[in-house]
């Protein structure tokens, strides 16, 4: 899937961007009860790594009396290290919500107060998708960029990262050695050599992860992050929980509001994922989605004098192939330290298709013509950030959602090479091996895809966008057909999402739904 804000600190794992399984980092091992501790603070001492005080009261007679210690926690909020007009806390959930008794993990929120001086409506708890991604980066990187500035003044902002990823206990599967063999990494042949050897990396990869996170494994997935946001929602002090969520975010929503439909406040859903798909349609649609994209920017480049590959769909499709080749038999190197491959120009340019970021794309086609390598490192900044742990939690919150968790052996990405092919020549061989990444995975999904239906919940509002490559615009209409209360807004655009995006029509109706509740118009287009 994929994330849907462009910032200075988060990665962008809003899709299957590795093309590599990148060297990992080990950060903090095992430690008895709480499993791994959290990753501190940015800049954090080990005062701000205690834990909330456990003396409150946030709780309601529907919860289970085995629960209740966690919705009892009393946040204690202080100045974010580094970021002061953040406030973060410490609270406690359940490793094993069936199973209490079981041990604890710790998540790590933020928030940042309203602005406004009148009453302010509550909480707004944000995620920016992935799985994987960071929301406190998020939302400490992207500020005044995630929400309008009546959003802003109405509601306390705040960002939960799941359980799983970064700042809360993560998974951490610690690679410390590159786990890609020869050849792997670059552009995918129908070659079964080379998809035996994905296969490969992907196992080295499984069994890292089962030795380093195994006990944690089966609890990351989706439907524990949920229950998550619900003990959180408790100890804020809102009765119902009102929530932004894009792209993987939409489908963490989606859970909430089908396992809590009494309990969903406002939420908005943009860049909608179907969890009644499998993980081979996800990956088929994804690659076909971003073939659209591409084209769409081919269409606008071919009609420019300074289009850097030619001025036709098919030429400047040919011509992106053959760059890419010559990457990956020699890389470009700028300087000491940077080297960019084939793989490297594929992030940039699915990142680039996501923004959508046409005007850097080009610039960075033309870069890598001549030697210039400063347009494209701009936009793998958006999408790799090897400090964080995103590989990691992405492949372990992806393999528990079936929507997300495909199992196939290389001999069966060999036979679904034609139809990925067929649906994408640009994109389809990159998307096909990632059939692969939970085959050897040890816990099955905990998730099947099934509809969500969310019954009496409050009003949602989803929002779709027409040519958006990585959760395509037919997944935001399924979503909208299953929850029985939901709203679709159509942005008729390119890109990944559409709230602040700058579509004035769209920013308008999401903030009058977020003020107001009120939803726009049944069949609402926005341009």
């Amino acid at each position: 899937m994929t994330a849907v804000r462009d910032t200075d600190r988060t990665p962008d794992v809003d899709r299957i961007p590795r093309r590599r399984l990148r060297s990992r980092v080990a950060l903090l091992g095992a430690c008895g009860l709480l499993l791994t501790a959290p990753a501190a603070w940015p800049g954090a001492g080990p005062a701000e790594t205690r834990l909330a005080r456990m003396d409150g009261t946030a709780t309601d007679a529907a919860t289970p009396p085995e629960l209740r210690r966690y919705y009892q926690q009393k946040l204690l909020w202080e100045p974010c290290p580094g970021s002061p007009s953040f406030q973060c806390t410490t609270l406690k959930a359940p490793l094993d919500y069936a199973h209490p008794d079981a041990g604890d993990l710790l998540l790590r929120a933020i928030r940042k107060k309203a602005t406004g001086n009148g009453a302010r409506i509550g909480s707004l708890l944000f995620n920016p998708g992935g799985p994987g991604a960071s929301a406190i980066d998020y939302l400490v990187g992207g500020q005044a960029d995630l929400f309008s500035p009546s959003v802003r003044a109405d509601y306390d902002l705040v960002a939960m990262d799941p359980r799983g990823v970064q700042y809360s206990t993560p998974v951490d599967c610690e690679i410390n050695t590159p786990t890609t063999p020869a050849g792997v990494g670059r552009h995918v042949s129908a070659d079964s050599a080379e998809i035996a050897a994905y296969d490969a990396v992907y196992g080295q990869f499984t069994n890292a992860c089962a030795r380093h996170a195994g006990r944690l494994l089966p609890h990351v997935g989706t439907l524990d992050a949920a229950r998550d946001m619900d003990v959180l929602r408790a100890l804020l002090g809102d009765d119902r929980l009102h929530y932004v969520g894009f792209s993987y975010g939409t489908y963490l929503g989606a859970t909430y509001a089908d396992l809590f439909p009494s309990r969903v406040g406002r939420m908005v859903l943009d860049g909608a994922v179907d969890p009644t798909i499998d993980g081979y349609r996800n990956f088929l649609q994804t690659a076909a989605g971003f073939q659209a994209a591409w084209e769409s920017f081919a269409t606008d480049c071919a009609a420019r004098t300074d289009c850097p590959l030619g001025h036709s769909v098919k030429e400047i499709s040919r011509r992106l192939d053959t760059l890419r080749h010559s990457l990956d038999r020699t890389p470009l190197r700028q300087g000491k330290d940077i080297s960019i491959a084939g793989d490297d120009l594929f992030n940039a340019v699915t990142t680039a298709l996501m923004a959508p970021g046409w005007e850097l794309l080009r610039a960075a086609l033309r870069g890598v013509l001549t030697g210039d390598t400063i347009a494209l490192q701009q936009l793998l900044g958006a999408a790799d950030d090897t400090s964080s742990n995103a590989t990691d939690a992405f492949v372990a919150i992806s393999c528990l959602s079936s929507p997300f968790a495909p199992r196939f052996t290389s001999a069966q990405v060999q036979a679904a090479l034609p139809q990925f092919l067929r649906a994408s020549p640009q994109f389809g061989k990159d998307y096909a091996t990632q059939l692969m990444q939970c085959t050897h995975w040890p816990v099955p999904p905990t998730q099947p895809a099934h509809t969500l239906t969310a019954p009496g919940a409050a009003p949602i509002l989803i929002v779709g966008t027409t040519r958006d490559p990585a959760t395509p615009y037919p997944w935001a209409k399924a979503l909208a057909r299953q929850l029985s209360s939901s709203r679709l807004l159509t942005y008729d655009a390119d890109g990944h999402a559409a709230y602040q995006r700058g579509s004035t029509c769209v920013d308008t109706a999401v903030d009058r739904y977020l003020a107001q509740g009120q939803l726009p118009p049944a069949g609402k287009i926005c341009t």
